[in-house]
């Protein structure tokens, strides 16, 4: 993690956006931001558990907590001077693969037959039965990388862009004035783009495990 005036700053970076978040208060009535905040971590948690059954809303806290952790370190990296500890498999890889083995013990606990039917779909050839075996055990193993990285390559892609495309509209200015413009409009709807990725990727990440 790179260093500024001896502070790692993923440190720095994991801990500070929790005293962005307003706490709720006491009172009756709330303030509009907390109304706010209340009413989107609502409408994520219905969403993000209409498929799952009654047992499984037990995970809400879990799920919904790691989903505002996510969200809130992808959109303050995208200010300038910041850096952003998602963008680091470290990260990602230490949050993808105890989440993705708990909900392989859990499921080998209470329902193993379930659990192991999985790794056979309804209807295979006799044949094919143990190289299918194989392949959905790998398939399964390979899912926390696939979390971890897809994660990190996103948002390292979109960083590495707007900085290049960045880094080119400076550079152009004085040469080109009008190139430069053009260039700073992609940039400009890039960053766009990569607000919604910022999102996207928390929520596709809390989906999928």
């Amino acid at each position: 993690s790179p260093m500024f005036l001896g502070l790692p700053l993923m440190a720095l970076a994991l801990t500070l956006p929790w005293i962005l978040f307003p706490t709720p208060s006491s009172r009756w009535l709330n303030n509009r931001l907390l109304t706010l905040q209340g009413w989107f971590i609502n409408r994520f948690t219905q969403q993000l558990l209409l498929p799952l059954n009654l047992g499984g809303h037990k995970w809400a806290l879990i799920l919904t907590s790691l989903m505002v952790f996510l969200i809130s370190l992808n959109m303050l990296g995208l200010l300038p001077y910041t850096f952003t500890p998602t963008t680091q498999l470290s990260l990602n890889m230490g949050l993808a693969v105890p989440l993705w083995l708990a909900t392989v013990i859990i499921g080998m606990r209470n329902q193993p037959t379930a659990a192991l039917g999985h790794l056979l779909p309804e209807g295979t050839p006799v044949p094919l039965i143990p190289v299918l075996i194989i392949i959905e055990t790998i398939s399964l193993f390979i899912r926390p990388l696939a979390l971890g990285v897809r994660l990190t390559a996103n948002l390292t892609a979109g960083h590495l862009l707007i900085q290049l495309i960045a880094t080119a509209a400076f550079v152009l200015l004085p040469l080109m004035p009008t190139v430069a413009i053009l260039t700073a409009t992609v940039l400009f709807l890039l960053t766009l783009l990569e607000v919604a990725v910022a999102m996207i990727q928390a929520y596709v990440f809390v989906l999928l495990l």
